[in-house]
């Protein structure tokens, strides 16, 4: 039987079970990304510099080189029938380069758009939806231009790059704007980048759309958490009015189609005071938000992700249970484990990762219920995520 079908949906022609997915990163997206695709019969290889890392210990094989080896992806790409990625910061023009041996049914216009912060706010745009007043930043010159037309507070973010407050600078006031200045003046450079205006929120939330390139299936629109710029906790599903939920899901599809979508797209969001949906960032990949999907979903993120790039029909998600998802990092996995006994409630998903340090995301927790704002309590009061309470 041939890897690829004649039969084709879309673009995408139809992934037959015995074929191999090349994953680009070893990370604890791609791992889920793996054990999904087991499941479906595909076999796996991944890209990654870590031996041993998180996708090889769940795969048949392993390019152990960096993300932006030309040589590797192209052996990855010969060993594959498809390649996906786990993250956004890889090399698009790499990935163009071997188009020609192997299907890439994202593509990489997508990942073009969300590696470049205005190219990804202008796309947004274009497809009539709101994000925060932003202006394109070349210099300091522009910043001051910028700073004056939109005010502050407001945050100063690289065009490329960062992740989780990385590469972020807000700035409250003219004392906050000296120091963007000195300290450019001091290194001689100023880094492309993005000036947004702050959103007066009431919380964040996202949502998660799934496409096989012609036909979208929405995930549930949940609340998320964050401490010190890490999601904390993700409550599923959010507690909002149909018409939010409604216009989440409309935006959802109105940038999937944009993209022709194959995978999952996550989309993080503002909910306003004044009941507004407002896109933050995109992320052209299965998101931290939405590991809840896994045990309280009929399909989760990462079965959607791919039965899409496998050009397969994707069933229309159902949130099966309410839940919370809380992610465990470096400084939690010892206080976690320790309780895992007294908690069959719990979930535990460990990623495989071999160095546990400071803010690393180790792991996660769902817990699934019928009382989400109880379940947090119960989390917070474990003592196991104190630390992040300072």
């Amino acid at each position: 039987m041939p890897s690829l079908s004649e039969e084709t949906r879309g673009k995408i022609k139809q992934l037959m079970p015995g074929a191999t997915i090349g994953i680009i990163g070893g990370g604890q997206l791609g791992r889920m990304m793996a054990l999904s695709a087991r499941y479906h019969g595909f076999r796996i290889g991944v890209l990654d510099p870590t031996p041993d890392c998180p996708v090889a210990q769940v795969a048949d094989f392993q390019v152990t080189a960096d993300y932006d080896d030309k040589a590797a992806i192209r052996e990855l790409a010969e060993r594959s029938d498809v390649l996906t990625y786990e993250f956004e910061n890889v090399d698009a023009d790499a990935i163009d380069e071997v188009r020609g041996s192997v299907a890439v049914p994202q593509g990489t216009d997508l990942l073009r758009v969300t590696q470049d912060r205005v190219f990804e706010k202008q796309f947004i745009n274009d497809h009539g939806t709101a994000t925060a007043p932003w202006k394109q930043v070349d210099d300091l010159a522009g910043l001051d231009e910028a700073i004056a037309e939109i005010g502050y507070p407001a945050v100063l973010k690289t065009r490329r790059g960062g992740y989780d407050g990385h590469g972020q600078v807000v700035l409250h006031g003219p004392d906050d704007l000296a120091k963007v200045h000195e300290r450019d003046e001091k290194q001689g450079t100023f880094p492309p980048s993005v000036l947004e205006g702050f959103v007066d929120f009431a919380f964040e939330a996202s949502i998660l759309i799934s496409g096989n390139g012609q036909d979208f299936v929405t995930f549930p629109i949940v609340r998320n958490e964050h401490r010190h710029n890490i999601l904390h906790l993700t409550i599923a599903p959010a507690q909002v009015s149909d018409e939010i939920a409604e216009e989440a899901k409309a935006l959802a599809l109105r940038l999937a189609k944009g993209f022709e979508l194959a995978g999952t797209l996550a989309i993080e969001l503002f909910i306003t005071k004044d009941g507004r949906v407002v896109v933050n960032e995109l992320a052209p990949r299965p998101h931290n938000s939405g590991h809840y999907t896994i045990e309280a979903c009929s399909i989760d993120q990462f079965d959607a992700h791919i039965r899409g790039i496998a050009g397969w029909p994707l069933p229309q998600p159902k949130l099966l249970s309410p839940a919370v998802m809380a992610n465990v990092l470096g400084q939690h996995v010892a206080p976690t484990r320790a309780l895992i006994a007294k908690h069959p409630e719990w979930c535990v998903h460990d990623y495989g990762k071999a160095e546990v340090r400071q803010d690393r995301k180790m792991g996660h927790i769902t817990v699934l219920t019928d009382d989400t704002r109880r379940t947090v309590d119960e989390l917070e009061a474990t003592g196991c995520w104190d630390d992040l309470r300072r």
